[in-house]
């Protein structure tokens, strides 16, 4: 009898509190519309994103004449799911989690993304399509376990 109690009491607590408002600057609800993953790669090439960036299947460019400045790679084989919100913001807030595996100079100054703010030039219609093609350029695999040997015994 005292184990259903405590099942009910915690069942009771969870509904409780998965009612809670989440906090205000929470994801949480936010959803962009449907997008078009062919849209999104004209308009990585148009905003000319393959200039610092490379995705297999897309040429890189030279920006300006230049042979390209960084060569960050996109998409792939990743042991982690890069979602949705993690892309978007990645997008219109570059600086917020700055590219890793390179040297920090490479990729900013002074702790800032050297990536150009697209905000006032890129739709939402747009930057929707953009990380639907972004997205599906990313192939999700299992982690490999690392197997550590037995101790010898004494």
């Amino acid at each position: 009898m005292a184990k259903f109690i405590f099942c009910l009491l915690l069942t009771v607590a969870m509904s409780m509190t998965s009612g809670c408002d989440p906090r205000p600057d929470s994801g949480k609800g936010f959803t962009l519309p449907e997008g078009d993953a062919e849209a999104g790669k004209a308009n990585y090439i148009r905003l000319q994103c393959n200039a610092c960036h490379t995705i297999n299947g897309v040429d890189q460019i030279a920006a300006e004449g230049k042979t390209p400045e960084l060569s960050i790679a996109l998409g792939g084989e990743v042991t982690r799911v890069t979602t949705y919100g993690d892309l978007v913001t990645s997008i219109i807030n570059p600086s917020h989690r700055l590219a890793r595996g390179y040297p920090a100079d490479v990729v900013s100054v002074n702790g800032k993304s050297k990536m150009k703010n697209y905000n006032d030039v890129m739709t939402v219609s747009q930057l929707v399509d953009l990380v639907v093609f972004l997205e599906s350029k990313y192939t999700l695999v299992p982690y490999e376990r690392t197997v550590y040997p037995l101790f010898p015994g004494p």
